[in-house]
């Protein structure tokens, strides 16, 4: 039985942790989304480089590499430092990204590029910090949070596109229109990171819904949050006797991969279709139209405002898939949007590609969702932090096999 003090903590505070959960998932792709909407000013600066493909496979090894070490020593990690840090990198690198278009005057030339790629893949290290850890430490709170944070994610591309669109229409006809829009991106990327960094460091601790969870979770044998709680003014709970610490004897990584494993092989799916065609088919595969150089931008923008939309649908409860088959059985049944935009691509008007892609993007956020809200359920908060990390890490993996196989639609075109 719930104390009635304990029931109104459990929910004091719920509606502003999710805006904060909204503005940190933002801000975790935020300066990626920047970079990746900006891929007309690249593809201008390096024509014979393909940026929006190899940009992404720069990022994602490093994006990959990082979570896999940080999700294996997960239990015993500092998950206040770990998304301090990544929220930090990701200001760093984004402020490093607009003092390199300085210092070059917009130049091209390959020291340029090499440069975006090293900072690229900064990203990619901040990434697995802050999503691994930030989907770790929500899986033990309220679904809800899960579904802001990674609507948050979702959001960022939506911004950065309607950004893109307007900086190109105000800047289309001024000479080095291109290179304005792209100092403007960063320069609000950079004050959004730091946003991010301040809302985490002094807000998000505070809230008492979270120092509740985050209680919670210290008493069932989580050791991740002791500095979490301690900026929440909480000090870490005293030590306990040998029965309830074998009471709070959790999963290991291994044992809890095998009970999830539909789960984990669902993210790596999802993001490897969704890869595969996004950005990069996208951005330079879809042929000549009457939009010109509007068109992928277009593409990427409908994808990003549907991807979004997709991530909201969970929440009415009769729309929400939690049947493990029924969600592995629809996420295989995405492969048929391959064939489907290589025939669309070839014979088909911009009408059916905007709205095939737009299937993408929905379906995209609409699965992602499902798989993190549901996956959580039945565990103590140790192990759905630690089961938060893995999706994460089988996303990325799925994310990186995606951008790898978008090479393969350059097959024939004289590559």
């Amino acid at each position: 039985m719930e104390l009635p003090d304990e029931a109104s903590k459990r929910l004091e505070g719920k509606h502003t942790a999710m805006v904060v959960c909204w503005f940190l998932g933002n801000g975790c792709l935020f300066s990626w989304n920047s970079m990746l909407t900006i891929e007309d000013y690249y593809v201008y600066l390096f024509p014979n480089y393909h940026p929006s493909r190899v940009l992404t496979l720069v990022y994602q090894p490093f994006a990959l590499g990082t979570l896999a070490i940080l999700a294996y020593h997960e239990a015993k990690i500092n998950t206040r430092r770990r998304n301090l840090f990544g929220y930090i990198l990701f200001f760093l690198s984004s402020l490093a990204i607009l003092v390199l278009d300085l210092a070059t005057s917009g130049k091209g030339g390959l020291g340029t590029f090499i440069g975006i790629c090293i900072i690229s893949g900064v990203f990619g290290v901040a990434d697995a910090n802050v999503q691994g850890g930030m989907v770790g430490d929500l899986s033990y709170m309220r679904p809800e949070f899960i579904q802001s944070y990674v609507a948050g994610l979702a959001a960022s591309g939506v911004i950065t596109s309607a950004l893109r669109l307007i900086t190109k229409a105000a800047f289309e006809n001024s000479q080095g229109g291109l290179r304005k829009g792209a100092i403007l991106f960063f320069a609000i990327s950079s004050f959004f990171e730091f946003l991010c960094v301040l809302l985490y460091a002094y807000v998000f601790a505070k809230l008492p819904v979270v120092k509740y969870y985050r209680s919670k979770a210290a008493s069932e044998g989580s050791k991740t949050v002791a500095s979490d709680l301690a900026a929440g003014g909480i000090q870490a709970l005293p030590e306990t006797d040998d029965v309830e610490s074998k009471n709070q004897e959790r999963l290991s990584n291994k044992e809890l991969l095998l009970q999830n494993i539909d789960y984990a092989i669902d993210m790596f799916l999802i993001y490897a279709l969704t890869l595969s065609i996004f950005p990069g088919f996208l951005s330079e595969d879809t042929g000549k139209h009457s939009l010109g150089s509007w068109y992928a931008l277009v593409l990427i923008s409908m994808y990003n405002v549907w991807d979004l939309i997709g991530r909201y649908i969970p929440l009415i409860k009769p729309l929400k898939l939690e049947s493990r088959k029924a969600l592995t059985t629809v996420i295989i049944s995405r492969v048929l949007l391959v064939p489907a935009f290589y025939f669309m691509s070839k014979y088909g008007d911009q009408g059916w590609m905007i709205m095939l892609t737009s299937i993408l993007g929905l379906s995209n956020g609409y699965l992602t969702v499902c798989v993190l809200t549901s996956a959580p359920k039945g565990y103590k908060g140790p192990e759905q932090n630690a089961l938060g990390n893995l999706l994460v890490l089988f996303l990325l993996g799925g994310i990186f096999a995606g951008v790898t196989l978008d090479w393969l639609w350059l097959i024939g075109k004289g590559w």
